[in-house]
Parts: structure tokens; C-alpha cells; sequence
């Protein structure tokens, strides 16, 4: 992973893997209860400009908030490009330093028209 982002609490990062249908892997923001919600907010807007996919991990339940309130910004951020998402929450286990924790990630798309 490659730090592209970095704004004290909030980290954006890239990875290049393939998710299975062959499309790059959008890259994951990684949230803290201390990250601006404003901050973590056009951080989304702009990957999901550009890669029309996003993913929000957070763990514990501040950075959950915290990315919540993001993802609600990051909608009205959105608006003026005619870009609605939907979001799709899951947990997921990760690594830090030797333990094993569970974290929320939230899938970020936009809205189909029918949906």
C-alpha cells in the first residue's frame, strides 16, 4: 500500500489488487475517532470521481462515527457532480501489529438509476 493522504488521523491509501470481476481495487480510507469528518468526506467525493468505487474502513465505534457523518457529507459533496451512492457496510478482520481486529468497511458506489 502506498500513502497518498495523509491528514493526522485520516489515511488514504492504494492498492493494486483485483477485486474478482478484474477491476482495480478503489482505494481504502482508513478512519480514527479523531478524523475530520470533513476531511475523510472529500477524500470519498474524490475517489469516487475518480474510480467510481470506494472503501471506508473504520474500527471501533468513534471511527465508525466519525465515518458515518463522512459518508453523509461526502453525499452532498457529491451532489453537484449528479452523483448519488449507496453504501454497503461489512466487517472484516485485519491485522495491527500482530493482533486480530474486527473493523467496519463500508463499499461506496454510486446509485443506479433504478435503485
Amino acid at each position: 500500500m502506498i500513502d497518498r493522504f495523509d491528514d493526522e488521523n485520516t489515511a488514504f491509501f492504494s492498492d493494486s489488487d483485483t477485486l474478482p470481476n478484474e477491476q482495480l481495487r478503489a482505494d481504502i480510507i482508513k478512519v480514527s475517532a479523531k478524523s475530520r469528518s470533513t476531511a475523510v468526506a472529500g477524500a470519498i467525493a474524490a475517489v469516487i470521481r475518480e474510480h467510481r468505487y470506494a472503501e471506508v474502513q473504520a474500527i471501533g465505534a468513534g471511527a465508525v462515527n466519525q465515518a458515518v457523518k463522512a459518508l453523509a457529507i461526502a453525499r452532498g459533496y457529491l451532489t453537484g457532480d449528479e452523483i448519488d451512492i449507496v453504501c454497503t457496510p461489512y466487517f472484516t478482520e485485519v491485522d495491527i501489529e500482530g493482533q486480530e481486529r474486527t473493523a467496519v468497511r463500508f463499499i461506496v458506489e454510486p446509485r443506479t438509476p433504478n435503485q
